[in-house]
């Protein structure tokens, strides 16, 4: 099997956690699109370094994590603009269910994270062992639970103050 067929199958394989990350770090549809063009034009340039002393996930987090993370800082350097859909305009209140509510309630409390909390709470939701998040991460074990605890806390304070 040749590079690129390598690469299109774990690609394929981990489709889910490029999307996943494209879409903790951006706000519109746009921008996710362009985040996971990025991701993957990223991943297959440095898939020759991949050397596999780690698993595949954990490298494809890595690299993903960091394109997402420079793309964000860029961002904020350009003058944003938001584009007002009709939809909008014309959106009439609707009873949102309740998990519809709890989920955006967290979506917002995420929002509210650095950039490195983002990542670590994504991947602890992603069932990631404390091992695997530091090394995709690039911090200590114990840091990972440090960094945890002191995220739960603070997502607590934000539910009591909400």
């Amino acid at each position: 099997m040749d590079k690129k067929e390598t690469f299109i199958i774990a690609i394929k394989e981990n489709e889910k956690l490029i999307f996943k990350i494209a879409s903790v770090y951006t706000n519109n549809t746009d921008d996710k699109a362009d985040l996971i063009q990025e991701i993957i034009y990223q991943l297959w340039k440095s898939f020759d370094s991949f050397n596999q002393q780690s698993n595949l996930s954990t490298w494809l987090y890595r690299v993903a994590l960091n394109v997402a993370i420079y793309q964000l800082k860029i961002a904020k350097r350009r003058v944003s603009t938001v584009q007002i859909d009709e939809q909008i305009l014309n959106y009439q209140d609707e009873d949102n269910s309740l998990i519809e509510q709890k989920w955006e309630v967290f979506r917002q409390q995420i929002e509210s994270l650095n950039l490195l909390d983002k990542a670590i709470v994504m991947l602890y939701l992603d069932n990631k062992s404390y091992d695997e998040i530091a090394e995709i991460i690039g911090i200590s074990i114990s840091n990972v639970g440090t960094k945890l605890q002191r995220i739960k806390e603070k997502l607590k304070k934000q539910q009591v103050n909400a």
